[in-house]
C-alpha cells in the first residue's frame, strides 16, 4: 500500500498560502468534522467520480487524468472498506482526507479533481446523496413495520377492545381496527419522506463556492450520472440551502411521534392494572432489585428518543434562522443532528418492525411478539358502559330526537351505576323503568334492544369505510396490502 503520509506541495491546508501561521491545535479540534462526516465517504467518492467524468467529457482534464482518478478512488474505496484508511484530523474533513490520499496515490491528477467546484457545493452534494440513501432505507423499514402491523391486525380483526377518549372507555372497537390507525399514520409518514426525497434529489454541484464557475461544466450530465432529478437553479441557494435536511427532520419527528404514541399505549396496556397485552421477553428487561419486574424498555426508550429527534429538528431550524447568504461555517453543525436523526429513526423502525411481528414455532404455530389478552380487553368493556351510544342510536332510529335519546340513555347509565351493573344486564322492563323520565323513549324499547347493547352488535353495526365492524377492518387490511404491493 502506498505511503499515506507522503509529502505534498502544500502539506498544511488547501488554503494555507494565505496565512502566515498555522492553525492552533485547539482550533483544529474545534473546527474539524472528519470524525463524524467520514461516514459520507462513499457519497463523496461517488460525487467526485461523476465530477471527474464531466471534467474529462468537457475537455477540462485529460483522459489520462480521469483514468488516474478512477484508479486512485478504487484503491481508496478498498482501503476504507478494509478499515485501513488513515483519517487525519489535520485534513479537517472527509473531502480533504480523500483528496489528499488521492493526490498521494496519483499525483497531479488528484490535484486537478477539484477544478470547477468548491467544498461548499461538494459537501452539499454529499449530504444530499447520503440523505437520499437514508430516506430509501427508511421507506423500506416503514413498509416492514406496516406489514407486521397488518399481520397482527388481521389476526385480531374481530377482537373487541375498548376505544378510549380522555382515557375513559368510550365505545367498542377491535384491536385490529386500533392497530390500523397506526398503519394510516405511517402511510402519511411514508408519503412525507417520499415527497421530501424529491427536494433532496436536486444537484448543487456546479454552484462552486457561491457564484458558479468560469469553466464550461455540464451540470445536467453530473445530475444524470448521480441519479438526481434536476439541478439547483441558483448558485447562492444551492450551497446554503438546508431546507431539505430540516424537512427530513420534521418528517422524522412526526414518524417518531406516531411510534411514541404507540409506545405509550403498549406501556399502558402491559401494566398489570390494565393487562391487555404482554410483550415477548426479548423486548423487555428486569429490575436489579425487584425479581418480579418485566419492564417494557423498548417502547419506553422509543418514547424517550422521540424527544431527541424533536431536538434535532429545533437545532437545525435554529442553526439556519439567522444565516445570511451564502455558505457559512455554521452549516458544519447540520450533520450531527441529521446523522443522529436518521440513525435513530432507522434503528427504531428496525426494532419496532420486529417487536410488532411474529415467528413460527416448530409445530407451525404462529406466535406474535405482542400477545393479546382477549378476556382482559372484554372485561374492560364491561366497566365503562361502552354501548351507551348504540342505545341512543337505537332510540333515534325509532324516531326519538337525539337530545331526548341522549338524556334517556344518561338516565339508564346513572341507574346502572347505582346497581353496579352494565347496560346489557338490564331486563327490558328495568331499562324502561330507568328511562321513565323521558316518556317518549319508553314505548320505543323492544326485545331487539338486547342485541344492540352487546359488544358484537355494536361492532357489527359500524358497516362503512373506516368503521370498526370486523368485515370493514378486514377490508381495510386488504386495501392496505394492495397499496403496499
Amino acid at each position: 500500500m502506498a505511503d499515506q503520509s507522503a509529502p505534498q506541495d502544500n502539506p498544511a491546508k488547501a488554503w494555507s498560502g494565505r496565512f502566515s501561521e498555522p492553525v492552533s491545535d485547539l482550533v483544529k479540534r474545534y473546527t474539524a468534522s472528519v470524525f463524524f462526516d467520514k461516514r459520507m465517504a462513499a457519497q463523496d467518492i461517488r460525487g467526485s467520480l461523476a465530477h471527474a467524468r464531466m471534467l474529462a467529457r468537457q475537455g477540462i482534464i485529460g483522459a489520462t487524468d480521469l483514468a488516474d482518478i478512477e484508479r486512485g478512488m478504487a484503491q481508496i474505496i478498498a482501503e476504507i472498506e478494509r478499515g485501513e484508511f488513515a483519517w487525519n484530523l489535520d485534513d479537517e474533513d472527509v473531502h480533504l482526507n480523500i483528496e489528499k490520499r488521492l493526490t498521494a496515490l496519483v499525483g497531479d491528477a488528484g490535484k486537478r479533481l477539484h477544478t470547477g467546484r468548491s467544498r461548499n457545493d461538494q459537501v452539499a452534494t454529499d449530504i444530499r446523496l447520503w440523505l437520499r440513501d437514508a430516506i430509501d432505507t427508511i421507506l423500506g423499514l416503514i413498509r416492514e413495520f406496516q406489514l407486521a402491523v397488518l399481520e397482527l391486525a388481521e389476526h385480531h380483526a374481530d377482537t373487541p377492545l375498548p376505544g378510549f377518549t380522555h382515557l375513559q372507555v368510550a365505545q367498542p372497537v377491535t384491536f385490529g381496527h386500533h392497530l390500523m390507525a397506526y398503519f394510516e399514520m405511517t402511510r402519511r409518514d411514508a408519503e412525507r419522506f417520499a415527497d421530501c426525497r424529491k427536494r433532496v434529489n436536486r444537484l448543487p454541484l456546479g454552484a462552486a463556492a457561491l457564484a458558479g464557475t468560469t469553466f464550461p461544466i455540464d451540470r445536467e450530465f453530473v445530475a444524470a450520472e448521480l441519479g438526481f432529478d434536476e439541478v439547483c437553479f441558483n448558485s447562492l441557494d444551492a450551497v446554503s440551502d438546508r431546507d431539505f435536511a430540516i424537512e427530513f427532520c420534521a418528517a422524522s419527528s412526526l414518524l417518531m411521534t406516531h411510534l411514541s404514541r404507540l409506545s405509550e399505549e403498549l406501556i399502558l396496556w402491559m401494566s398489570p392494572r390494565v393487562g391487555f397485552i404482554d410483550l415477548a421477553d426479548r423486548f423487555c428487561t428486569g429490575s436489579s432489585i425487584m425479581p418480579q419486574k418485566k419492564n417494557p424498555d423498548v417502547p419506553e426508550l422509543v418514547r424517550g428518543k422521540t424527544g431527541r429527534v424533536n431536538g434535532s429538528l429545533i437545532a437545525l431550524l435554529t442553526l439556519m434562522k439567522g444565516q445570511p447568504l451564502a455558505y457559512n461555517k455554521d452549516n458544519q453543525e447540520d450533520k450531527e443532528p441529521l446523522f443522529d436523526t436518521a440513525d435513530t429513526v432507522i434503528d427504531t423502525l428496525r426494532i419496532y418492525a420486529d417487536m410488532m411481528g411474529s415467528r413460527t414455532d416448530a409445530d407451525g404455530t404462529r406466535v406474535f411478539n405482542v400477545r393479546v389478552k382477549r378476556e382482559a380487553m372484554r372485561a374492560a368493556l364491561r366497566q365503562g358502559y361502552a354501548t351507551a351510544t348504540d342505545l341512543a342510536d337505537y332510540l333515534v332510529k325509532k324516531g326519538l330526537p337525539f337530545r331526548d335519546a341522549h338524556e334517556a340513555v344518561a338516565l339508564a347509565v346513572r341507574g346502572a351505576e347505582k346497581r353496579g351493573i352494565d347496560l346489557p344486564e338490564f331486563t327490558l322492563d328495568e331499562l324502561k323503568a330507568e328511562m321513565a323520565e323521558v316518556p317518549r323513549a319508553v314505548p320505543l324499547l323492544e326485545a331487539d334492544v338486547a342485541h344492540v347493547l352487546t359488544v358484537e352488535g355494536s361492532l357489527a353495526a359500524r358497516q362503512h369505510i373506516g368503521g370498526t365492524a370486523p368485515t370493514q377492518v378486514r377490508a381495510a387490511i386488504a386495501r392496505a396490502r394492495a397499496a403496499l404491493a
